[in-house]
């Protein structure tokens, strides 16, 4: 059916507790914490020219994402930049992704693991653009999840952890068996949020960008370098709660993330739609193909 090798088959090299392992030796057993508990954390990472774009941001992040589910990364933020770039060296990445992650082992499988050994690895392999350049610039068929993204004081959203993402996958998912791409996920309280792996922007009628205020969902490292990008060049950025109705005031729209970087919505169901792509989105769009190749 196709012809993508599985990952868990691949060639290459994983830094895996502090050394490098054959690929397919890169293996944890079936009862640890983090794939029945969900206590890992990860980052998404792109590499553009044999350079890791803003990792020292991501890796960072991983800290502190650590820090949020109650552990402490055993590495350095300085060691895992360094793991991270020999990551690029030994597998020979010019152009691809990086997963760097961690995650609560095997010792005791209950609720309480808190002296369960904390492993990290770090991954990457070569990878072409989420999306081709014309489906970016074309822009993507979303539908509304039916799930929304939780409240803060019911999940620990300012992690990038795994078990945040279960209802994005599901949501993804049905959105894909109905003929979308994605799906437009709102936050508790009925505002816009952001698709299932990517941040949201609207460029409106009145030339401002506008974007969800990031305070119930990830603050997306994509999405801060996009704000900068804008606000170099002057554009008016606004960070609020917007209502969905408020996409029918928008000339365009797009989504922000490492993977997608950005990409154009073209329709939202059959209520929203945006034809062309705004002359801001393309020179955005540019922009920052520039800025993560410079």
């Amino acid at each position: 059916m196709s012809d993508i090798i599985p990952f868990d088959q691949r060639d290459g090299f994983i830094w895996y507790n502090g050394k490098f392992v054959d690929w397919k030796d890169a293996k944890v057993h079936v009862l640890n914490h983090g794939l029945h508990y969900a206590s890992c954390v990860f980052e998404g990472e792109r590499v553009y020219n044999k350079k890791i774009f803003r990792s020292l941001d991501h890796t960072k992040r991983l800290h502190a994402s650590a820090n949020i589910l109650g552990f402490d990364l055993p590495f350095s933020v300085e060691e895992l930049e360094a793991a991270k770039n020999e990551a690029v060296a030994q597998n020979n990445i010019v152009d691809g992704y990086m997963r760097a992650f961690a995650w609560r082992g095997s010792e005791k499988m209950a609720i309480s693991a808190q002296g369960n050994k904390i492993h990290v690895a770090i991954a990457c392999w070569p990878w072409p653009p989420y999306y081709s350049e014309e489906a970016r610039r074309a822009g993507l068929k979303l539908k509304f999840a039916k799930y929304k993204r939780p409240a803060p004081e019911t999940a620990p959203f300012a992690a990038k952890a795994a078990g945040l993402y279960m209802i994005c996958t599901i949501s993804k998912h049905e959105a894909e068996n109905e003929g979308y791409n994605d799906a437009l996920m709102l936050d508790y309280r009925g505002y816009l949020a952001e698709a299932t792996g990517a941040n949201l922007f609207l460029v409106m009628k009145n030339g401002e960008l506008h974007t969800p205020l990031a305070d119930a969902f990830l603050n997306g490292i994509t999405r801060q370098t996009v704000i900068e990008i804008a606000k170099k060049r002057g554009i008016k950025v606004v960070e609020r709660h917007i209502m969905s109705e408020e996409l029918a005031d928008a000339a365009d729209a797009f989504l922000t993330g490492s993977a997608a970087e950005i990409t154009r919505i073209g329709s939202i169901e059959d209520k929203f739609k945006y034809p062309e792509p705004s002359q801001m989105t393309l020179d955005l769009m540019q922009a920052y193909h520039d800025l993560v190749r410079s």
